[in-house]
């Protein structure tokens, strides 16, 4: 490993342009405006994205909030089927805590206005794997994520306690010699170029969601590059659970377009995932065919790929009424027409991708990171929820529990408010690099296409060696450079997360939820029945 640098930037704090809140939240998906909305209840908030406030995975997402919402449902058949699904590694009370909490904070979200799909006047709910009842509620079909993000961003805008700041790219957490957080140090596009800005505060709360463009295939949005936990790493915070990135099993496969989500709803409303000689293949591989969950789905499918030499399976709608399924699913219906798929006809091809990240930075039941003043909400977060396997449309039910509880635990923290803080002097100088400047652009696409083959949906212990093994020899030559823009700072977040991920992958010797090791197939509770946390 390159030796080890605290910040990616050069900062002399007394000539740099500044900015003080009581609370920062970092990030503008579920968790993030969730956080904001209850931190401006006690103190002033400013909110920073690294695009706009509707480029998130929340906005993306296309299933739904899972909640209990009908009478006929329970906690307990909830608390179970996260349990079940996490593989022995979710934290009983944190599952407790959030699924609880869960019916009123989604009441809340149709009060302010999510437009949620109704029946008599009341949130309807589906069926999805995993789930042994229907409880996940969806708005518009499937554009769950965007219709709560903007009833959110309504609620966020309106707010005279909150300021916005979108295009800022957070560089690094501020920490003082006592290694607590006081703020952050990042770049306003609309300030000029390599000009840095910092923002002091009382607390922070990181809310920048998953690492998905680490993968040459993805579901997530561009800025997805696990800038967040990057940062927090070289804070020195600890992370948890590395190893454990979520496939989706079911995206659609054009040569040469972007992987786009196609919502496992479907499947639970009985769509069914054919091969391409037209044959049903999932009860090959699992009692509950398509509706078992992702990560058996994610593997199946792969392995089916291989035995038929084939780039993708299908994904078979036509026995819906086509009429219904343009109202039931919009965004699909109009991505199939787009690609001239009919599909009342037609098949739509579809092969797994990476989609969310369940480990991050650790937090206990409030939020708090391992950093004093410094916590974590939603997608980066590793809160004991998902264990080694999220069960689907847990995750924006995390980021609203969490955003919320994050927010006011680190409001009630501020009551000094940040005038009363003792900001530090920090001067960080990086010494120059005569190594050879290698193309940021080529590093990124090599290391994503590295991450695909490497540390994908099966691993085994020689490709995980050698991932480190060039991801370190990248390092060498990316780490020890100054950039002055997001691409190079986004480059070397991505290297540093990448080679985590692929460490603490090696170091888990079995196979339990998400993470599969093709050499080590047997679930190990003696040795592995345990988190993996890494610090710097």
């Amino acid at each position: 490993m390159p030796e080890f640098r605290r910040y990616l930037v050069n900062i002399d704090s007394i000539s740099t342009h500044q900015l003080f809140t009581d609370c920062l939240v970092v990030g503008a998906g579920i968790a993030g405006l969730r956080a904001a909305i209850e931190a401006a209840e006690h103190c002033n908030v400013i909110v920073v994205c690294k695009g706009s406030l509707e480029d998130s995975n929340t906005w993306k997402a296309q299933g739904g909030i899972a909640s209990v919402l009908d009478k006929t449902d329970t906690f307990e058949s909830h608390i179970s089927d996260t349990m079940k699904t996490g593989s022995g590694l979710s934290d009983e009370g944190v599952v407790d805590f959030v699924v609880r909490q869960g019916p009123e904070l989604v009441e809340q979200l149709f009060q302010w206005g999510t437009e949620f799909d109704q029946i008599d006047g009341r949130i309807a709910t589906t069926l999805e794997g995993g789930h042994s009842h229907p409880r996940i509620a969806h708005a518009h079909g499937d554009e769950t994520g965007r219709g709560i993000a903007e009833a959110l961003i309504r609620k966020v805008r309106g707010n005279s306690n909150i300021r916005i700041i979108e295009n800022f790219f957070s560089i690094d957490l501020l920490t003082n010699e006592d290694n607590e957080c006081v703020g952050i140090i990042g770049h306003d596009k609309h300030r000029p170029s390599g000009a840095g800005q910092i923002i002091w505060a009382a607390n922070t709360i990181l809310a920048t969601g998953g690492a998905g463009q680490l993968y040459r295939e993805t579901t997530n949005p561009e800025v997805a590059t696990g800038d967040g936990i990057a940062m927090a790493y070289r804070a020195g915070a600890v992370l948890r659970d590395l190893e454990f990135l979520q496939f989706h099993p079911t995206t659609l496969y054009i040569a040469g377009a972007t992987r786009a989500l196609v919502t496992e709803t479907l499947r639970g409303e009985g769509a069914v995932l054919l091969d391409n000689g037209g044959r049903r293949f999932m009860k090959d591989y699992h009692e509950s065919a398509e509706l078992a969950p992702r990560d058996i789905v994610s593997r199946a499918i792969l392995e089916h790929m291989l035995k038929t030499s084939s780039t993708h399976v299908f994904l078979d709608v036509r026995h819906f009424d086509k009429e219904h399924f343009a109202k039931r699913f919009p965004h699909i219906f109009e991505l199939c027409e787009s690609f001239d798929i009919d599909i009342s006809r037609e098949l739509i091809p579809v092969r797994p991708s990476a989609h969310y990240m369940i480990g991050g930075v650790k937090t206990d039941i409030s939020g708090k990171t391992s950093i004093d003043n410094l916590y974590a909400s939603g997608e980066i977060a590793s809160t004991g929820l998902h264990g080694a396997n999220r069960l689907g449309s847990n995750s924006l039910l995390e980021g609203l529990v969490f955003g919320k509880t994050a927010g006011q635990i680190a409001s009630q923290c501020t009551e000094a408010g940040v005038v009363h803080i003792k900001h530090p002097l920090i001067k960080y100088q990086i010494p120059h690099s005569d190594r050879t400047r290698l193309d940021t652009a080529d590093v990124t696409n090599s290391l994503r296409a590295l991450m695909w083959r490497n540390v994908g949906i099966t691993r085994t212990a020689q490709p995980l060696s050698e991932a480190q093994e060039i991801i370190t020899f990248w390092q060498r030559y990316v780490m020890d450079k100054i950039f002055d823009g997001p691409a190079g700072w986004e480059c070397q977040n991505m290297l540093t997360v990448s080679g985590l991920m692929a460490r603490a992958a090696q170091m888990r010797r079995e196979s339990r939820g998400v993470h599969f090791r093709s050499d080590f197939p047997e679930t190990d509770d003696e040795h592995f029945k345990k988190h993996i946390d890494i610090t710097r």
